[in-house]
């Protein structure tokens, strides 16, 4: 696995590749649907790029598909040639979507939230690895051992679960982020303030069982303070909706513990 085509080059294809290319792996080439996308990675990774499925290199050892769930089928009904290894980077779609393009596919998910502007160390981040063959399994998990230190051999199903896990856990943290930052913007203060909550909650988490690390007035149900918060947000219905229909989740969840 020394020779990879990243089909892509979005977040998690950027921070992907970047990270092959760092430990020696040769990056053939980079497709992506606008020239803009494909030639900025190309040019980081020093390689040649396209914008055309029927012009992608034929002669690598993997094809990486990092593309979207909804654009994979599509690009896949564009290969008009047998192509070799093959892996998609989703967190939801099953392996098998591959069975009639490809011999030898499978999966290589890397648990982790990316942007192509942010560095990330993948040493620590896991790797989750699914195949359709013993040769590729070890082939995959030699390739994500040389990036990273946390390899797991994740089946679809697992995989699927844990993808929805990850958006309770990171995306709709990050939303809840965005709703203090807005929350606070309309009182004219600073969101700096929140930022050491933040890093505490989150270190907490690591710590302690979520569970029991869980504070404020939704764990007692403390109508008043929450009467109170439910009150300041009469202009935003739809943020009023979700701090009771959270709280009550928070409430129940506490109760039976």
């Amino acid at each position: 696995m020394q020779k990879v085509v990243m089909i892509g080059a979005g977040n998690l294809a950027t921070q992907l590749s970047l990270a092959l290319h760092e430990h020696g792996i040769e990056i053939l080439q980079v497709y992506s649907k606008t020239v803009e996308s494909a030639k900025a990675l190309a040019g980081k990774l020093d390689c040649s790029f396209t914008i055309s499925v029927k012009k992608i290199e034929k002669n690598a050892d993997l094809y990486v598909f990092a593309v979207s769930d909804k654009a994979l089928p599509s690009v896949l009904d564009e290969i008009l040639v047998p192509i070799g290894n093959v892996v998609h980077t989703a967190g939801s779609l099953p392996a098998d979507i591959f069975e009639n393009y490809a011999e030898n596919y499978g999966v290589f998910y890397p648990l982790q939230t990316f942007s192509k502007e942010r560095k990330v160390e993948f040493s620590n981040i896991p790797i989750c690895i699914e195949s359709n063959s013993m040769k590729l399994r070890t082939d995959l998990i030699e390739l994500a051992g040389q990036i990273s230190k946390s390899v797991h051999l994740i089946n679809s199903e697992q995989r699927k679960q844990l993808h929805l896990a990850a958006v309770f856990t990171c995306n709709f943290t990050n939303h809840m982020y965005s709703i203090g930052q807005k929350l606070l913007a309309e009182k004219d203060v600073d969101y700096e303030l929140l930022k050491p909550l933040i890093l505490e909650t989150a270190q907490k988490a690591l710590q302690l069982d979520p569970v029991s690390a869980q504070t404020g007035p939704a764990v007692r149900f403390d109508e008043e303070i929450m009467n109170s918060h439910e009150k300041a947000l009469k202009h935003s219905p739809v943020f009023q909706k979700l701090y009771r229909f959270v709280s009550e989740s928070i409430y129940k969840m506490h109760k039976g513990k």
